[in-house]
């Protein structure tokens, strides 16, 4: 995500989605996502909006 339109279309997406809360951070280049929903589902998501995913735990 380079801009927040970037950060703001994933947000959208994911709040489609129905997650429980989304964080997005520019600096750091990342996405926290807290959801029931199963994570290949959330990755799904955000890929669906031409974003690269990875997972850190």
């Amino acid at each position: 995500m380079s801009c927040s339109g970037c950060s703001g279309a994933v947000e959208r997406a994911l709040n489609r989605l129905g997650v429980e809360s989304v964080k997005t951070d520019l600096e750091k280049q990342e996405v926290v996502v807290v959801s029931e929903r199963p994570i290949e589902e959330v990755l799904a998501t955000i890929q669906k909006t031409g974003k690269t995913v990875s997972v850190k735990n």
